[in-house]
């Protein structure tokens, strides 16, 4: 083999480009190689290195070199392998000798272009600045002039409604036997309803999510809604559903996902004549907050037997949604077709409603399904949202915050005074920075019916190694550390499917105090404070006048 010219070495990176910088401690260090074997990059591999040292021994020590030949662990400088910061190694480590650190002066994305493709990369936005979500603060504390509620002792019904309300006088209602009784005879159409927890789990399918994560969410919520008494539901994302579900009494608790590449529809359409209950509504996916104008992407790398056979598709494929549905074109062909054709296949029964990016258009949907009787609700996707593949420049430049374009739908819907007829779902960054109860309530207090929930989930109940500074964000390849997003065996089989179970229920109850803790002193206690914006301050006064809220500094 050819010694490497010059120019060769004058082209090879150095670590200062590299976001995550391994530091290994030699004098810690045992070999045992276990660090090398958990990287799910291979960014570290074990090596050997001839050393020059300078001894000086015996009873008169004159200075002599001594090379020598050491084993140690060294950090690969490629771009294709590079450290994403997951701390793999230092979890496995048992003398604490190996650590990755951020590099904030790196200059990682100017050489992950190579070969002409933009980077992909799962995850969230590479913004660790505070949302505005996080700095809203509930100032309407009742002291003399309003009941206050006392969040310990009072007792609470947090829940919210799934589906388009009908105002009292559209009711068809007639009195039977001294008994306001629904008129079923008056030919009127009267939506179906849900009840369900204000805060819901958000669309991750199965494919994107590995076997015992997506089974340890499900198991946690059909825990919640049987034994808890809370009825939160789940959206399965796009690509399908396990059959046995599908077929079981637990549906009531999933919403069904619908999107442009329809994968596992075969599967859910066979199973219509043999389900046992009906799913808690059919959300059709037309876009997503973390990357807008793009479609779904689930590569090739999870596309194993277990996700091919549910999809319907052939193995180690990549499976690309397009961004919109092929046969629809503008939303009053989707209201008309895709809205009408879901309700039909279930007989009226279950709600529909559309998933929209957050954007300014968001407005336009809105408008249009108001005047629509068959849609259920709107759901907004802000662009804090998670994803399991987008390209970086989606994730990072486009989109609309959740906080504005929710609040710009709700009063607009205030304006028609139809503010408790269609609910608004909010998602995209919810509990970003831990604060999921405040983050919900503000939504909600800002207009949102109800509040959605996906990387918040994920990393609280498995343990996610990602965050804003890119670290880890490996959920697109198919290595994730954790095993919550790959369908490695090797690597979900990592994960307890009844660990995750317990934390979804521990999470959801921890809300829940939290929850009440904010709604008793303003004398919510029976019905959310939806659209109670005189609760809200921000101590920002551009802010304050772009949400109609209160300044307070």
């Amino acid at each position: 083999m050819e010694p490497a010219s010059k120019l060769d070495h004058n082209h090879r990176l150095s670590l200062k480009e590299f976001p995550y910088i391994i530091r290994w401690r030699d004098d810690r260090c045992k070999r045992c190689g276990t660090c090398t074997a958990v990287c799910p990059v291979k960014a570290i591999e074990p090596t050997v290195k001839v050393r020059r040292q300078v001894h000086s021994e015996g009873p008169l020590p004159a200075p002599a070199t001594v090379r020598q030949v050491v084993q140690v662990v060294e950090q690969v400088i490629d771009m294709e392998r590079y450290c994403t910061g997951c701390g793999a190694c230092t979890l496995v480590c048992p003398n604490e000798a190996i650590e990755p650190e951020f590099n904030p002066n790196n200059k990682f994305l100017h050489y992950k272009n190579k070969g002409g493709d933009g980077y992909k990369r799962g995850g969230r936005r590479n913004d660790p600045s505070v949302s505005t979500l996080d700095r809203l603060k509930f100032t309407r504390i009742s002291m003399l002039t309003d009941p206050a509620l006392d969040a310990g002792r009072h007792e609470f019904r947090i829940r919210t409604l799934l589906g388009r309300i009908l105002p009292p006088e559209e009711i068809p209602l007639k009195v039977i036997n001294n008994k306001l009784s629904i008129d079923k005879e008056s030919g009127k159409f009267i939506p179906p309803v849900r009840e369900i927890y204000p805060i819901m789990i958000g669309s991750m399918s199965v494919g994107a999510l590995s076997p015992p994560m997506w089974e340890g969410l499900a198991m946690g919520v059909a825990y919640l809604n049987e034994v808890e008494g809370m009825p939160v539901v789940m959206c399965s994302g796009e690509g399908g559903m396990p059959p046995r579900l599908l077929r079981s009494r637990y549906l009531k608790y999933f919403i069904i996902q619908i999107a442009s590449g329809y994968f596992g529809w075969d599967e859910i359409i066979h199973a219509i004549p043999h389900m046992t209950e009906d799913p808690a509504a059919i959300e059709i996916k037309y876009g997503q907050g973390a990357k807008p104008g793009d479609g779904g992407l689930l590569m090739a790398q999870k596309v194993l037997k277990l996700i091919a056979k549910i999809r319907g598709v052939p193995q180690f494929v990549d499976l690309a949604s397009p961004p919109t549905h092929q046969t629809k074109y503008s939303i009053e062909e989707a209201v008309a077709k895709m809205i009408q054709s879901m309700s039909m296949a279930w007989g009226f029964r279950v709600p529909v409603y559309p998933k929209i990016s957050g954007t300014k258009t968001a407005r336009a949907v809105l408008n249009n399904l108001a005047r629509n009787p068959y849609a259920a609700a709107l759901s907004i996707d802000g662009e804090d949202g998670g994803t399991g593949a987008a390209y970086n420049v989606s994730m990072d430049k486009m989109g609309h915050p959740i906080a504005s374009n929710l609040r710009e739908c709700y009063l607009d819907l205030v304006k028609q005074g139809k503010q408790n007829e269609l609910p608004l779902i909010a998602a995209g960054g919810v509990g970003k920075k831990g604060n999921l109860a405040a983050n919900a309530a503000a939504l909600i207090m800002l207009g949102a019916s109800a509040v959605s929930i996906g990387k918040y989930i994920m990393q609280s109940t498995a343990d996610c190694f990602g965050d804003e500074n890119n670290r880890c964000n490996l959920c697109n390849t198919g290595k994730c550390p954790r095993g919550i997003t790959t369908q490695d065996p090797k690597l979900y089989r990592r994960l307890d499917a009844d660990k995750v179970a317990e934390r979804v229920v521990e999470v959801f109850k921890a809300a829940d105090v939290e929850l009440k803790k904010i709604f008793a002193p303003m004398g919510r206690s029976t019905e959310l404070p939806i659209g109670m914006s005189d609760g809200l301050s921000i101590d920002d006064k551009a802010m304050a006048d772009r949400l109609e809220i209160s300044y307070a500094c």
